[in-house]
């Protein structure tokens, strides 16, 4: 069933390269990165070793080859350092650039499918990843289930 699932998620990668082509801006890749920061978080910290393959993901991911890498992985840095400056403000400051895209449907919906993408990228898409992005959801104003959260 999972392995059916990330097959999904990787036979959608061009669909969402195109759909990111719509959306290339700087709101959006913030809100990626701040979203690629929540995910990394997930279980309560973020080590080099998931800065370093957060980046090698960001670099490998078609639907962010829309943007330029640096761009994002310096943006996914800022996120990151506003989590270990408190993570009440990292929270904040991550859902405030999510919540840009709260009533615009098809950024938000984008922008959950490659919060999935982030979490399987590793092969274990685990409880406390889906959680993060059941809480994007939930900031969005999109039903969990219907991505099979």
């Amino acid at each position: 069933m999972f392995k059916d699932f990330l097959q999904k998620i990787k036979d959608k990668s061009q669909e969402m390269k195109t759909e990111a082509m719509k959306f290339k801006n700087k709101d959006f890749m913030n809100a990626v990165a701040a979203s690629c920061a929540m995910v990394a978080r997930a279980d309560g910290s973020i080590d080099d070793k998931e800065k370093q393959e957060m980046a090698k993901f960001i670099e490998a991911y078609d639907a962010l080859k829309v943007f330029k890498t640096i761009d994002v992985i310096r943006a996914f840095n800022d996120f990151v350092e506003q989590y270990q400056f408190s993570d009440a403000i990292g929270e904040a400051k991550a859902m405030e650039a999510v919540g840009k895209f709260r009533g615009k449907e098809q950024q938000a919906r984008l922008l959950v499918r490659i919060c999935i993408a982030i979490g399987a990228s590793d092969g274990d898409f685990d409880e406390h990843e889906k959680q993060v992005v059941r809480k994007i959801c939930h900031e969005l104003q999109l039903n969990a289930a219907e991505f099979e959260l």
